[in-house]
């Protein structure tokens, strides 16, 4: 019994020694939900700061209380746009109608230097510029502009002279002139006076002059270097209308001899080629009719002068 007795002293005061180190070290009782103690810290009876918001309210008999996150939940953010907003578009003007420089109907050097550059580019065909915006024109301005991606309008726009002046070179005399028409050169002083068929080698013109006066004007073409036509003053000497070269075995209708076997006749060679060939030395004249009655004026002893 004395023993038992000693045993529960001890107990005891294990029991005493064992809350009075729990009030020296402080430690802090548990507190669930906020029950024990009326949420004192159970040290100095202060109580906890006050939350910076409402608390939840508490869940409803039955249920589990919802979990309070750890972290506030991260709220997307609305995309400013990043441009303004877009206006209606301005209603835009209608590109202006490119510039007609040539067309139908016209006339003159800057018709037939139109005709010379497409014949470089094998777009005008026959024997020549004519300076004549004819439908043969607008025909090879149509196919020049459809192959190029042009309106093909067969009338000569800004754009289209300008695509044909990148393409080709500017044509010389001669090539605005293959078809003939060519204006006479200026006479020469010696056709100034009495009756004179007066040749020019530069414009490639013959001109019947009586006492300085121009009656009327044909196309010529001359020899090769071969077989030259020979400049100087002359006097027709004979005059044959059917004539048959034996050297060459070629008609010379309507010759005019004014020098050996050079004479002015009609060439049909001439008529057919243009100047893709030459004569062998006489003066060829390609239009008949105007050979014809140049043949009927001119008289044996008329002068003929041929000059550069």
């Amino acid at each position: 019994m004395r023993g038992r007795a000693v045993i529960r002293r001890a107990s005891a005061t294990a029991v005493v020694a064992v809350a009075v180190g729990a009030v020296v070290t402080g430690c802090k009782a548990d507190v669930v939900d906020g029950a024990a103690g009326g949420g004192e810290d159970g040290v100095g009876g202060k109580r906890p700061p006050p939350l910076t918001s409402s608390p939840s309210p508490p869940s409803p008999p039955g249920t589990r209380p919802a979990k309070t996150p750890t972290t506030a939940p991260t709220a997307t953010p609305t995309a400013s746009p990043t441009t303004a907003p877009t206006t209606a578009p301005a209603r835009s003007k209608a590109a202006p109608a490119l510039k007609v420089l040539l067309a139908e109907g016209d006339q003159g050097e800057r018709v037939r230097e139109l005709q010379a550059r497409l014949r470089q580019i094998g777009w005008f065909g026959g024997p020549g510029p004519t300076g004549r915006y004819d439908a043969a024109t607008v025909s090879a301005v149509k196919g020049f502009q459809a192959k190029r991606g042009l309106p093909a309008t067969g009338e000569t726009d800004e754009a289209s002279w300008r695509r044909l002046l990148d393409m080709t070179r500017k044509p010389g005399f001669f090539e605005r002139y293959a078809a003939g028409d060519q204006p006479p050169a200026k006479p020469d002083p010696r056709c100034l006076e009495g009756r004179v068929l007066c040749i020019s080698k530069k414009s490639r013109t013959l001109t019947w002059m009586v006492d300085g006066r121009a009656l009327s004007t044909v196309d010529v073409r001359f020899g090769s270097q071969y077989t030259p036509t020979r400049d100087g003053e002359f006097t027709v000497y004979w005059k044959s209308r059917h004539h048959h070269s034996t050297l060459y075995d070629t008609p010379m209708p309507y010759a005019m001899f004014f020098s050996g076997g050079q004479a002015v006749h009609y060439s049909s060679d001439f008529a057919d080629r243009g100047y893709g060939g030459t004569s062998h030395g006489c003066v060829n004249v390609r239009q008949e009719k105007k050979i014809a009655d140049l043949f009927a004026q001119v008289r044996t002893g008329d002068r003929v002068v041929i000059y550069w």
